[in-house]
């Protein structure tokens, strides 16, 4: 076990003084933040990035054939979407990139240090060559260090790709980037910034995006698309062959038959959903720094939470004081506070010390080796010089400090039930016993923490939302039990040994108390095997494991650097509230995209269809490939807007089902595929217009089916029962002005009267508002299967 001494013990000769704040400033100005250059990619480079990938390839091919088929028009309209979508996705992964350093700015290391004489924590990025620092379990070494007492077992894989951790003594060097795994140690800063040794550490928090699961759902949906799409192309190509379609006309045709299909719009639109939806949070508090967490967040239906922090309002404090073997208070608070170490900034430890210094007691002699607290221990250990002789004082959890009683101990049976009768009011309770050589039991203290006042409220609201809440502490099962029950958790006490041993899978238990950090990836892996999707909190260094096997990996406010890096959320206050904001934020982002969903599906049902079985069933092309291009641009254009879109949430956990959704997107599709050859079949046999001008109209109605397809399935209830976004709604009035005049005009395709398009567009509306009122079941299945209420 690693020993590390306290700042304050490192005797009269050789005092830690620190630099002063002037010095600070002097040094800070001279030698710049400690922070490291980041890596800018030059502009011209990103842009050209998003012109690569499997969709602007694709893009790119078609390009290329109209121009061999001498088709420039064409080409030129394929090559501005090509641009559009390019430029279109760079601005918005652009502001996300912005949103998200914005966000890690806000999660920024601290670091302790000594300034003007006393203890104090600030950013990391302020910390000089010179100044003083203490680091301990869970840290990560905010800057260079050279070590001048205690001892540190330190990991520097992510900086010499070594597992194995590494002992720091005195005389020894830390270096940035490196995390403590056990022990306490100070050190004076020799290096900051990019002159550290390893100045091109990766940056703390990793913000690479992994596909979260609703991009690889909505990617399946495409592949079945272009499943669908191949089927047809087969059957045109061999219509093409038997009728002797000129391959000029027949090539451009399928090559856009298949780029509809594709969603062209997506990265952009995932982008700017999710980062909207991470701003959105970062108002609130919360802190996403993986984008997909935002989606998962939605889906989420099991919290383990912690006590401390989340549930009470970690304000410690010595409530009791109980003494024993005829030891007075004082005596109790004082061999305490000897295993206390203000340098750690442990809640635990402050409170402990501010208790003994209001009662005014003595330390009980000089302090000469400090082992700080361990999760994995559950206590602190010091030993004192008292004149002639050393006292070993321990510090820490009932049970565990009872084991380490000597045989004459005959306090056992009494502090068993002290503890009881403490933990029943909910207060955290602590053993301290000393002795030469064997150590007797001193005395008990009792922390209380308050529950929050609104966790009551806040765990009855996430119920609402379908999510249930276990409560996870280290705290002893009646400390557990009396806090669950003041907040309506309920009182089903987990097996911690039954987890361990990893049997069982259903999560039929309120509260796991007496828990080891290694217990909450245990119980993380127990809810997946059972079908949840899991949220985790945490705060300390062996917590990361847990909080990455998380779907939402949550770090609670007072977190650790290393649990902040393992989390894909951060909390920036403490409770309950900012949990809910983010469940309720995600399910928000998953409306929006289920309406993207539905639309690219239907959408894609009725122009895949319409094009390719017209020309099977009229032998001619019901549309131009050019218009479908122009068709693709208007419905980018809506589609990037769903992305802003005003939207309620869900009341119960959303999940993606498939073939529900592609049930209802079919259903969808099929009127207005109805709609589609009615619209050309009028234009030709009751209108008499031209086979250009009949194509100029089918063009028209299939942008004002898009818009109308995208109003009808983002309510549920009837469309106009919210209001859209102003951009939406913008972005539909001018679409359909700019197409109006496009095919009035003649612009790109053959004109057609105003009228007819008037009249066109009219009759879309009335069949909108029928089918409206017919969607009701189609819906109402999409809302029970896909989203699993």
């Amino acid at each position: 076990m690693a020993v590390a001494a306290s700042p304050a013990d490192q005797g009269p000769e050789h005092p830690p003084t620190g630099l002063t704040e002037e010095e600070a400033a002097e040094l800070l100005a001279r030698f710049g933040p400690n922070a490291l250059a980041g890596e800018h990619r030059h502009l011209v480079r990103k842009l050209a990035s998003k012109l690569t990938g499997p969709v602007p390839y694709l893009l790119e091919a078609a390009v290329v054939l109209e121009l061999a088929v001498g088709k420039v028009t064409e080409a030129v309209i394929v090559a501005a979407l090509i641009v559009f979508n390019g430029v279109l996705s760079f601005v918005q992964e652009g502001r996300a990139a912005n949103a998200l350093s914005l966000l890690r700015s806000r999660l920024a290391v601290h670091a302790r240090v000594l300034r003007d004489g006393s203890w104090q924590l600030i950013d990391a990025t302020r910390l000089v060559p010179g100044d003083v620092v203490h680091v301990r379990v869970g840290d990560i070494v905010p800057a260079d260090l050279a070590v001048s007492s205690g001892v540190v077992s330190v990991d520097q894989s992510l900086l010499t790709g070594e597992s194995a951790d590494v002992e720091v003594s005195a005389g020894g060097n830390c270096y940035s980037g490196s995390i403590v795994h056990r022990g306490e140690a100070t050190g004076t800063v020799t290096a900051t910034g990019s002159s550290t040794f390893f100045g091109h550490t990766a940056d703390l928090v990793r913000t690479a995006k992994t596909p979260s699961h609703l991009e690889e759902t909505i990617y399946k949906i495409v592949w079945a698309l272009l499943a669908l799409d191949g089927a047809l192309v087969v059957a045109i190509v061999a219509y093409g062959l038997v009728t002797h379609l000129p391959a000029s006309e027949l090539l451009p045709f399928v090559l856009i038959l298949v780029v509809a299909t594709v969603p062209v719009a997506l990265p952009a639109t995932f982008t700017l959903a999710t980062s909207v939806g991470a701003l959105e949070l970062a108002h609130g508090g919360v802190l996403v720094t993986h984008l997909s967490a935002i989606e998962e967040a939605a889906a989420m239906d099991l919290l383990c939470t912690d006590k401390t922090g989340t549930i009470t309002e970690n304000r410690l404090s010595v409530v009791a004081v109980r003494p024993f073997g005829g030891h007075a208070e004082a005596d109790v608070l004082a061999l305490a506070s000897v295993a206390s170490d203000e340098a750690t900034q442990d809640p635990i430890d402050l409170s402990i010390l501010q208790a003994a210094a209001a009662a005014g007691v003595q330390s009980p002699g000089r302090r000469l080796r400090f082992v700080p607290f361990d999760p994995e221990t559950k206590r602190s250990e010091a030993v004192v010089s008292t004149g002639d002789t050393e006292l070993k004082v321990v510090k820490g959890a009932p049970a565990v400090v009872s084991s380490l009683l000597g045989d004459g101990a005959r306090t056992a049976g009494e502090a068993e039930e002290a503890v009881a009768e403490l933990a029943s009011g909910g207060a955290r309770v602590l053993a301290v016993a000393s002795g030469r050589d064997e150590i007797e039991l001193v005395g008990l203290l009792a922390l209380g923490d308050p529950v929050r006042p609104d966790s009551a409220a806040l765990v009855d609201h996430l119920a609402d939302l379908g999510v249930r809440v276990v409560m996870v502490t280290g705290d002893s099962a009646p400390t557990a039990l009396a806090v669950a029950s003041q907040v309506g958790l309920g009182t089903r006490l987990g097996s911690v040994e039954d987890l361990r041993a990893k049997r069982g899978d259903a999560i039929d238990f309120d509260v796991v108390a007496g828990v080891l950090p290694a217990d909450k990836l245990a119980l993380v892996e127990r809810g997946q095997r059972s079908g949840h999707v899991v949220g985790m909190t945490g705060d300390g260094v062996n917590d990361a494991p847990a909080l990455k096997r998380a779907e939402v990996g949550i770090a609670v406010s007072s977190a650790t650097d290393v649990a902040k890096e393992a989390a894909s959320v951060v909390l920036t206050s403490e409770g309950l509230s900012n949990v809910v904001a983010a469940v309720e934020t995600g399910r928000r982002v998953y409306q929006r995209m289920l309406t993207y969903t539905l639309n690219k599906i239907a959408k894609t049902f009725q122009v895949s269809l319409f094009l390719g079985l017209g020309l099977l069933a009229t032998g001619t092309f019901v549309t131009t490939p050019r218009l479908v291009l122009l068709l693709l641009f208007a419905n980018d254009f809506v589609t990037m807007s769903l992305a802003t879109d005003r939207v309620g949430f869900s009341p119960t956990p959303d999940r993606w089902r498939v073939r529900a959704l592609s049930l209802a997107a079919l259903g969808v599709a099929l009127p207005w595929l109805v709609v589609s050859f009615a619209t050309y079949l009028v234009g030709r046999h009751l209108l008499h217009l031209g086979l250009g001008a009949t194509q100029t109209l089918v063009f028209v109605m299939l942008v004002a089916t898009g818009q109308a397809t995208v109003y009808l399935v983002r309510e549920r209830g009837r469309l106009w029962a919210s209001r859209p976004s102003t951009w939406m709604l913008v972005a539909t009035v001018a679409d359909v002005i700019v197409v109006t005049v496009l095919a009035t005009r003649g612009i790109l395709m053959t004109a057609v009267p105003l009228v007819d398009v008037v009249v066109l567009l009219a009759s879309l509306l009335a069949t909108t508002v029928g089918l409206d009122c017919l969607k009701g079941p189609l819906l109402a299945r999409v809302r029970t299967e896909v989203t699993g209420s």
